[in-house]
C-alpha cells in the first residue's frame, strides 16, 4: 500500500461517532485530517476552502445530501476525490453517486481495510465500489422489464481495468499498478469492450462520459 502520510481529509457525516472513527483510522495510517463538519452544506464550503485529497462524506445528511453535494462540487470545478460512505446497497442510489461525481462508493459497515484500498486506488486514478457490493450481487441480472446498466456485466477485475483506461492510463501503466501481465490486461481489456459492445478506447471513453463515470476527453 502506497505511502499515506501526505494524504489530507475532509470528513462530513451527521454522526459524531463515525466522524470519530474514521478520523482514528486515517490518522492511524499517517493522513492529515483538515476538519470534520455534520451536514452537506458545510462539507461544501469546507472542501472548497481547505481543498483537501480526498473528502468522506455520508450519503444521507441534514440539508445537503452527500450526493447533492458531491454534484455541486463538480459543477464549482472542484477536482478533490470525492468519496461517498453509505448503508445503502441499492443499485441505483450506487450509480447516482458515480454519476454525480463520486471517485469511491464506501459502505459503512465494511472493514477499515476497503477504505485504504479506495484511497490508493482512486488517487491512481480508478473509481472504486466497494467489493462487497459486488459480492452481494449489486449489479445483477436487471428485473424483468428494467433496462440492465451494461457496467452490470464487468467482473471486479474488468471494473478496475475499465477505470484506469478511461482515465488515461496505459496497459503497462495498469498492468504495474494491479501486478498483473501487459497480455492480461490486454485480455480484460479486450472482454470488457465486448461485454461493453464498444470496439475502440475512443467508445470506451465515450462511454465512461455519457455516465459521468471520467472526465478524460476521447483521445482522436
Amino acid at each position: 500500500m502506497q505511502e499515506l502520510a501526505a494524504t489530507t481529509v475532509v470528513l462530513a457525516d451527521d454522526h459524531a461517532i463515525v466522524r470519530e472513527g474514521i478520523a482514528a483510522l486515517c490518522t492511524s495510517h499517517g493522513m492529515r485530517v483538515l476538519g470534520q463538519v455534520a451536514d452537506g452544506g458545510a462539507a461544501i464550503e469546507m472542501i472548497a476552502a481547505l481543498n483537501p485529497d480526498f473528502a468522506i462524506l455520508d450519503l444521507h445528511m441534514p440539508l445537503v445530501t452527500g450526493v447533492e453535494a458531491i454534484r455541486r462540487l463538480r459543477a464549482s470545478g472542484c477536482t478533490v476525490k470525492l468519496m461517498i460512505l453509505s448503508i445503502s446497497r441499492e443499485e441505483s442510489t450506487v450509480m447516482e453517486a458515480l454519476r454525480a461525481g463520486a471517485d469511491a462508493y464506501l459502505l459503512k459497515d465494511g472493514p477499515g481495510r476497503h477504505l485504504l484500498d479506495a484511497i490508493n486506488f482512486v488517487r491512481d486514478g480508478g473509481v472504486y465500489v466497494s467489493p462487497m457490493l459486488r459480492g452481494a450481487g449489486l449489479f445483477a441480472k436487471a428485473e424483468k422489464g428494467r433496462p440492465e446498466e451494461p457496467l452490470a456485466a464487468l467482473s471486479p477485475r474488468e471494473m478496475e481495468v475499465f477505470s484506469y483506461l478511461v482515465n488515461g492510463l496505459r496497459a503497462k501503466d495498469i498492468a504495474e499498478l494491479l501486478e498483473i501481465s501487459p497480455k492480461t490486461v490486454d485480455t480484460y481489456r479486450a472482454s470488457l469492450m465486448r461485454k461493453l459492445n464498444v470496439h475502440d478506447l475512443v467508445g470506451l471513453v465515450k462511454f465512461a462520459i455519457e455516465r459521468k463515470l471520467t472526465t478524460t476527453s476521447p483521445q482522436r
